[in-house]
């Protein structure tokens, strides 16, 4: 079956655009989307401006694209490998340890994404912040309903406030990220560790924490991982 000359324009303009997405992300995590340009990338990528323009039409749905491109990264490296473990407070200390990884690792150069990003657009409405704030809502959602589902298992104390335990959780990821980058240490990661593990365990049916796993250990040093292929933008 021969491929016709516009299906070929389709696929190498998929491609440019997942090169360009790749490339942005990367970017945005360190600067911010507003760093974004189309005549840097088209530099940076050896593509002509115009070709940048024609994929994205402005700077704005360029932001939004690599909005919509980190959240598949995360969905990726974060979410779905939490969603294979058993239900419980197991799968709650995944997701958690997971988006320590993620930022450990450096997934992003400029460590989560996400928290980068909406500290740049928290105060300017607009199409961005609206979609940073679907995406944090979902994040927040999704921590929410796991522990509920753990309490439907037995294993959350049925007082436990699952609202403030979610918050607390979050805000101990979020601390451990900030206070990494500023400080260029991997100490604020153990501490969070340490800490999630505290609060899942005072909240467990147990009372000892006994469904709870075992600390996952981590590898020693810094790992830098690239940003991985985009395969849905």
């Amino acid at each position: 079956m021969t491929v016709s000359p516009t299906d070929g324009r389709v696929q190498k303009g998929n491609e440019t655009r997942r090169l360009i997405l790749a490339r942005t992300v990367q970017i945005a995590s360190v600067e911010g989307l507003n760093s974004l340009s189309l005549g840097r990338l088209a530099a940076d990528l050896g593509i002509s401006k115009s070709g940048v323009f024609a994929l994205f039409g402005s700077k704005e749905e360029l932001q939004l694209a690599t909005v919509r491109a980190a959240r598949t990264v995360f969905l990726d490296v974060v979410v779905h490998p939490a969603l294979r473990t058993p239900a419980g407070l197991g799968r709650v200390l995944a997701l958690c340890e997971g988006w320590l990884e993620y930022s450990r690792t450096r997934v992003f150069p400029g460590g989560c994404f996400f928290f980068a990003v909406s500290c740049e657009f928290n105060s300017q409405p607009g199409r961005i912040r609206d979609e940073l704030a679907v995406l944090s809502l979902a994040w927040e959602r999704t921590v929410h309903e796991l522990l509920e589902r753990a309490r439907e298992l037995g294993e959350v104390r049925p007082e436990v406030d699952l609202g403030q335990l979610s918050f607390e959780l979050i805000s101990f990821m979020e601390t451990a990220n900030a206070n990494s980058l500023m400080y260029d240490s991997e100490q604020p990661y153990q501490r969070a560790r340490t800490a999630i593990r505290q609060l899942l365990a005072a909240a467990a049916t147990s009372g000892d924490g006994g469904s709870v796993p075992p600390p996952r250990k981590s590898p020693r040093g810094p790992v830098r991982k690239p940003v991985r292929e985009l395969t849905s933008c």
